[in-house]
């Protein structure tokens, strides 16, 4: 007994620890390392992870994905085709209608009837330009006549690559035009008080249009000159686009027509 005490004696004091009596039922100690997947310790039966599951087309075989695929671009192809057919039937007689107008009705009639009009009343086919020509008084009292100066190419020159264009830029000569025209009989006589002012109005353009020579302007004219959009390249369509002229009376520039700050014409300063 004495020798077992001092042996154990002799172990304890060695400096190692005494490990702990195995019981069977406590826990080791510290963190415990999972297995790796797919490792050595998953044993030689042990299954991969499992991926997941596709979605949408992804989730059916390929046979079925074929299929949907093929059934989607019918289904794309008919609906493009539908809708270019409808745009076609209320769109204005252009030249793809002239040449397929059957082939448009046969599609839409009788289930795709439409009883309305896309454009009203129709697009303008015609390119309407505004030019003037002034006369001037030089400082001897002699007189030129310029020549036609065209007002919508300035316009459109300003127009021309700019986002934001002015209100002024793009409706200002087309609104006058028009004011003017509904004002006046064919012989540009003017129906009442609106037609007088139309006519104030659209020399008052002109005035603005010729500022840098304005002092010596003694009359304006006007003109307009419309031009017949030419048919593209590859239709058979033939139509005359040479230009056709309407030409305004000339008319005497007074002081209320000229820019503020525009002196009155020789002529006049030396009445």
């Amino acid at each position: 007994m004495d020798a077992y005490v001092e042996k154990g004696a002799a172990d304890a004091d060695d400096g190692r620890p005494t490990p702990p009596a195995d019981t069977g039922n406590e826990a080791p100690s510290g963190p415990v390392a999972e297995p790796v997947p797919g490792s050595a310790a998953d044993g030689p039966d042990a299954s991969p992870a499992a991926e997941p599951a596709g979605v949408g087309i992804m989730a059916l075989s390929m046979p079925y994905q074929v299929v949907l695929a093929v059934a989607l671009a019918v289904a794309g192809v008919f609906a493009c085709v539908h809708l270019a057919m409808v745009f076609l039937h209320v769109a204005p007689s252009n030249t793809l209608t002239k040449r397929h107008g059957q082939a448009v009705d046969d599609w839409v009639y009788p289930e795709f009837e439409q009883n309305w009009k896309l454009f009203a009343p129709n697009p303008l086919q015609q390119n309407v330009s505004v030019e003037v020509r002034a006369e001037l008084v030089a400082a001897d009292g002699s007189r030129r006549t310029t020549g036609w100066i065209d007002l919508t190419a300035q316009d459109a020159e300003a127009i021309r690559h700019n986002p934001m264009p002015s209100h002024a830029q793009q409706n200002e000569l087309r609104r006058a035009v028009d004011f003017y025209l509904n004002s006046h009989s064919e012989d540009h006589t003017p129906n009442g008080m609106r037609g007088r002012l139309s006519e104030e109005y659209m020399r008052r353009i002109a005035m603005l249009r010729l500022a840098d020579r304005s002092g010596d302007v003694e009359r304006v004219q006007l003109r307009t000159v419309t031009r017949a959009v030419p048919a593209p390249t590859w239709s058979s369509e033939k139509n005359d686009t040479a230009p056709s002229y309407r030409d305004f009376p000339w008319w005497p520039v007074t002081d209320a027509d000229r820019p503020a700050g525009a002196g009155r014409s020789r002529t006049e300063a030396g009445r």
